[in-house]
């Protein structure tokens, strides 16, 4: 018998199988659904106040010793690095240039809802039975703040069961590998039955292997339903919580790349966190205030359309930067010292080689 009128080609799942339930009217769409605008927002918590000024906001000049220290580590760390200017070039001069970095963090949660389906194992099809909760009255677990995460769940009053859209209900599907036939052709003579003239000792000359795949039988189990041959299928919510940081880094007329810092921290100068913050107020560098004022309001415009803002966290930060210009084999060369964690800079080391690492 054609295997193929046994197992009819799969369905898709319905596309409009929940339009009905109240609330999720064109949220869910096949096997899709859209991101689900979240209650009014509310305003800011409390009225706009000046930012603490720090009492010291200097750091503590760079010592030669610990300039030098820095960049043997720096040559160590590259194979291709000789270590020679590192350790016997004499440094001039080491010029300070520290800068600025405001960073805002909007913690936000999301939820989107799609059409779902899992193998029915006796769950109670509760499709109507009460009133299904709306996407954002669902209780959701959420981590800790700034904190990513993601969580699925099913929305309860949503689930009923169908027959599998992809067996049609029989639990098995014709075998991928023998395609239904439970025999492949023989892989000593290929599906002649003979070999090197005689009989296939392997297949006794029929020319065909039995189907390991299958074991024979020309069907596996769907793995849509796991062979239950039927399906729950529900709305399912994804609640996804998000820390969405930027950064504004003031620049500054060291030389150093701007991207150089994103890897390293600096002295916390001012830091807070509220619902909703208010741009900083009275900070002495304008630059730090005006991105403060800048990326505040884009957050909140950009974030509150399809999430809701949990919490938002800013910080200013001092990141120290020393240039060292230094003397080996009576050429001037330089180098940059940055960050808390004294990260180095040289892009034109003077004494590379070429090597492979087999």
């Amino acid at each position: 018998m054609d295997s193929a009128a046994v197992h009819p080609p799969p369905t898709a799942p319905p596309a409009n199988m929940f339009g009905n339930v109240p609330g999720y009217e064109g949220t869910v769409a096949g096997g899709g659904g859209g991101y689900l605008p979240p209650p009014m927002p509310l305003e800011p918590v409390a009225p706009p106040q000046p930012g603490p000024v720090p009492d010291d906001w200097s750091i503590p000049s760079l010592s030669e010793n610990v300039a030098r220290e820095a960049f043997k580590s720096f040559a160590s760390s590259h194979c291709c690095y000789s270590s020679s200017p590192a350790e016997d070039g004499v440094i001039t001069s080491m010029e300070p240039f520290n800068t600025f970095r405001y960073r805002l963090e909007t913690f936000t949660e999301s939820r989107l809802t799609e059409w779902a389906h899992k193998p029915y194992e006796g769950e109670p099809a509760d499709f109507y039975t009460q009133t299904a909760p709306r996407p954002w009255e669902i209780q959701a677990t959420p981590p800790d703040l700034f904190t990513n995460h993601k969580q699925e769940i099913r929305v309860p009053f949503t689930s009923s069961i169908k027959d599998c859209h992809t067996c049609h209900g029989q639990g098995t599907l014709p075998c991928d590998e023998c395609h239904g036939s439970g025999h492949k052709p023989c892989w000593v003579c290929h599906g002649s039955g003979t070999n090197n003239g005689a009989s296939c000792t392997r297949c006794n000359g029929t020319g065909n292997d039995r189907c390991t795949t299958c074991d024979a039988r020309g069907t596996q189990k769907c793995k849509t339903c796991d062979g239950k041959r039927q399906l729950l299928t529900f709305i399912q919510l994804k609640v996804e919580w998000t820390n969405n940081v930027e950064d504004h880094t003031v620049e500054q007329n060291s030389g150093l790349k701007v991207d150089d810092l994103r890897s390293v921290s600096g002295k916390e100068l001012f830091k807070n966190n509220q619902y909703l913050l208010y741009p900083l107020l009275g900070f002495p560098n304008p630059a730090i205030a005006q991105a403060s004022e800048r990326l505040i309001k884009e957050h909140q415009s950009k974030y509150s359309q399809n999430s809701r803002i949990l919490q938002q966290r800013q910080r200013v930060e001092l990141i120290p930067i020393t240039k060292v210009n230094y003397k080996w084999k009576d050429s001037s060369h330089l180098y940059y010292v940055y960050g808390n964690e004294n990260q180095v800079s040289a892009d034109n080391y003077p004494a590379t080689c070429c090597c492979v690492i087999l």
